[in-house]
């Protein structure tokens, strides 16, 4: 069997052979390998496919040995940092099961070149969710992952187009942009870069009242942006917030939607393993995969 293994905002998503299970992040912490005995019921691994934080230092899906700093620029950034991601990563490295890592989209990958004004468009994870949208919309697509933050991207003729990283443009439950509010406090000295993308999303900046709407409002708008590349793109929506804009999201673009849940990215990873170590597949999406 062949497992995927995604790094997630708020917990460790595991799924291979048609099963799934996680373990949040601050849990991950003591991680052991036995624990996969939750997914592998007895099977063998064969390979894995890994994502790790940002994944900004490396364009290329490569094995885990061969990575640099755990495939990061830096562990400074957006997001919170608990060792949980670390220790997993750790421990598959140590095992010598056959394991790649996922790049995260980013200047240096093979993405548009507009997209490239900004240094991020997307964390490694959305690869995997990608690759499992594109097995049930086809080659053009769109996904946008609604839970603690948003980030929506563009699959065209098999290709990853670009995206909008969660800090960019729509505000997901918890993270979001930095507003003119927000850079003055950090200019002021009140808080710092990260804890302001920590506190900018609708939970912490609206009423509840208003919350939902501007969930689904904002994340149709990012779909509809990208549908200026690919006007007839069929669109998914994935994550925990996902089911609950839907109705209204679906109301916003005038269009079908395919709703998919927390394991997306998982299952899209595992299916990648199974492609790269058993298919010989040497492209995923437009991104090399180098062995």
């Amino acid at each position: 069997m062949f497992v995927g293994i995604d790094h997630g905002t708020t917990a460790m998503r595991f799924a291979g052979g048609g099963r799934v299970f996680k373990i949040p992040r601050s849990d991950a912490v003591s991680f052991r390998l036995s624990d996969l005995s939750h997914l592998t019921e007895g099977e063998e691994i064969e390979g894995f496919a890994i994502t790790y934080s940002m994944g900004d230092n490396f364009s290329e899906i490569t094995p885990i040995e061969h990575l640099t700093n755990r495939g990061l620029v830096s562990r400074d950034g957006a997001g919170e940092h608990t060792g949980g991601g670390t220790r997993v990563f750790d421990i598959i490295k140590e095992s010598g099961i056959p394991a790649v890592a996922i790049p995260g989209l980013h200047r240096g990958s093979h993405t548009d070149p507009r997209f490239k004004v900004y240094s991020h468009q997307a964390s490694p994870e959305k690869i995997g969710l990608a690759y499992e949208v594109v097995s049930h919309l086809g080659s053009t697509c769109i996904v946008s992952d609604i839970s603690s933050n948003t980030v929506t991207l563009l699959m065209k003729d098999n290709q990853i187009i670009g995206g909008f990283d969660a800090c960019i443009f729509a505000p997901g439950w918890v993270h979001g942009a930095l507003d003119l509010d927000a850079i003055r406090a950090i200019d002021a000295g009140k808080i710092t870069a990260n804890d302001a993308f920590l506190h900018a999303g609708v939970r912490d900046t609206l009423p509840d009242s208003d919350r939902q709407s501007a969930l689904a409002m904002f994340a149709a708008m990012e779909c509809a942006s990208l549908r200026l590349l690919a006007p007839n793109a069929p669109v998914a929506l994935c994550g925990s917030r996902a089911l609950s804009v839907s109705d209204e999201i679906k109301q916003l673009l005038c269009c079908d939607l395919l709703v998919l849940d927390e394991w997306t990215a998982a299952k899209g990873l595992s299916r990648i393993a199974e492609d790269i170590f058993s298919k010989n597949i040497r492209n995923i999406l437009s991104i090399p995969v180098r062995l």
